[in-house]
């Protein structure tokens, strides 16, 4: 029987700057490319004063989006995941782009926060460096931000995203292009004022390697290599003198440099502004330069939810171990609510929602540390701003969603829900919940079995058995009423 062909893995990244889409082939847990593509966007020079992509930047990216979308077909989303950064993250008409953009593409995009995308960056720099032991400053500017992490091999120990952009800064500080001693003396100290906000964080007794990732770093590793400025790494000495020859060009549209690309032209001088301020700021004498950024962190990330070393379970049990989450509780939370769910949809599993729902029930009681009363409220205002790794800003949302409808007033989530399927996690969560309200095992009526109505659902139970519980008869008639309050119907007893 001839071997199956080894599994193919595909991401995009909508950076800033660039959007690139990257196919992988995944051999003995390593990944091997196989295609690359690259579209030069420039979506951080489409926001508007007030925070607006405008509408020449929208066509252009969904114009890229389009021909990326006719490279994916075949692909399974499994396979596939697409993260938005700086951006997408800020620009107030996202969710009308992003919901084009998803159209185009085929594929949901994650928009991802700010740590988040440094702990990928991490991720994907080293496993393209050697797996040495020294701990490395890692720093990646994009276009519209600036990541700085600390880490040991294949671990991120302290991360940072500062609004740093080679797009935005070469917009705001050299404007018309404008190459003068002036315009990067401002951009440099503007970078350097940015980069105390963490410097003590990242001092050099805490790392023993600078690493540079990402189109900035390549370039000026580049250049100034080519054009004898510095050798091999990047150095503050080189480029000064990469400042200074462009200071001279007095112009973008004058820069004639071996090395340097025609699309890096635009966005040079804030990188470069931004990097002399790292250097400056965080007293690097050198930094070498990693292959692996982003892109590639995001594909051994999902490499590694495929093979159930997925990093968001980590960071529930790191969360259930900082809120001091009785386990036992929600334990018994999770059987009863993976129990309903699955009376309700039967083979029908979302796989993906079906795994936020467990990680709510053994999360629905952190917010127990700041109050308890409200404190369902208290635990999704955590879970929806948290920095919480491996998990995207609308996993995060869907996450806090269900873990503020598991028990209170249900008129609120009426604005909240925006998939159906996300009904029917709830009603199983809000009704485990219930059961489980002793804190002991519960003794549940047999046979018991949660199905779908017109509208609504039925919980099908033994009516001497509401008799005898007169407190759980009681949350009943209370929860019949919140589910009609969001226009659902739910009845409660004997087929």
């Amino acid at each position: 029987m001839p071997t199956p062909p080894p599994p193919v893995l595909a991401t995009v990244d909508l950076g800033s700057n660039s959007f690139r889409l990257q196919v992988s082939r995944v051999v003995d847990d390593q990944l091997y490319t196989l295609d690359m593509l690259k579209e030069t966007v420039r979506l951080g020079g489409g926001l508007t004063a007030d925070k607006y992509l405008d509408d020449a930047t929208q066509e252009a990216a969904l114009a890229a989006l389009a021909r990326f979308g006719e490279r994916l077909r075949g692909f399974v989303p499994e396979q596939v995941r697409v993260v938005g950064t700086n951006t997408l993250r800020v620009a107030r008409n996202a969710p009308a782009f992003i919901e084009r953009a998803e159209t185009l593409l085929g594929f949901p995009i994650e928009i991802i926060a700010g740590r988040e995308e440094a702990r990928l960056i991490y991720i994907g720099a080293a496993h393209s460096l050697p797996a040495t032991r020294e701990k490395r400053l890692v720093v990646d500017i994009g276009g519209g931000s600036t990541e700085f992490i600390i880490g040991s091999q294949y671990k991120a120990l302290v991360t940072e995203s500062l609004p740093l952009g080679c797009v935005t800064y070469s917009l705001r500080y050299f404007p018309d292009g404008k190459l003068s001693k002036s315009n990067f003396r401002d951009a440099t100290l503007a970078a350097r004022n940015e980069i105390q906000r963490i410097a003590l964080e990242y001092t050099p007794d805490q790392w023993q390697l600078a690493v540079g990732t990402s189109g900035t770093a390549r370039a000026l590793r580049d250049v100034l290599e080519i054009n004898d400025f510095s050798s091999a790494d990047i150095t503050l000495a080189g480029m000064e003198k990469l400042r200074d020859a462009l200071i001279r060009f007095g112009s973008n549209k004058d820069v004639d440099l071996n090395g340097l690309k025609a699309d890096r032209v635009p966005v040079l001088p804030g990188g470069l502004a931004i990097m002399i301020g790292v250097f400056e700021e965080l007293g690097v004498e050198k930094m070498t330069v990693a292959d692996g950024a982003l892109r590639d962190g995001v594909l051994y990330d999902l490499l590694g939810r495929q093979r159930e070393k997925d990093m968001r379970d980590s960071t529930v049990a790191l969360f259930k171990r900082r809120y001091a989450v009785d386990v036992e509780q929600a334990s018994r939370v999770g059987r009863l609510a993976e129990r309903f769910y699955r009376m309700l949809v039967g083979a029908d599993v979302d796989a993906a929602l079906f795994k936020r729902l467990q990680w709510a029930t053994q999360l629905h009681e952190i917010g127990l540390t700041i109050a308890h009363t409200a404190y369902h409220k208290h635990s999704a205002y955590i879970l929806q701003n948290a920095d919480m790794p491996g998990f995207s800003k609308r996993e995060q949302a869907q996450l806090a969603t269900l873990v503020l409808g598991h028990r209170g007033d249900m008129g609120k989530m009426q604005s909240l829900v925006d998939e159906p399927p996300l009904w029917q996690a709830i009603v199983a969560l809000r009704l485990a919940v219930l059961f489980c309200r002793r804190r002991q095992e519960p003794v549940l009526p047999e046979p018991l079995s949660l199905g779908t109505q017109h509208k609504g659902f039925t919980l099908a139970l033994d009516p001497d058995w509401l008799s005898a519980n007169p407190l759980t008869a009681s949350a009943f008639k209370q929860e019949v009423w919140q589910w009609k309050r969001v226009g659902f119907a739910l009845a409660i007893g004997r087929n």
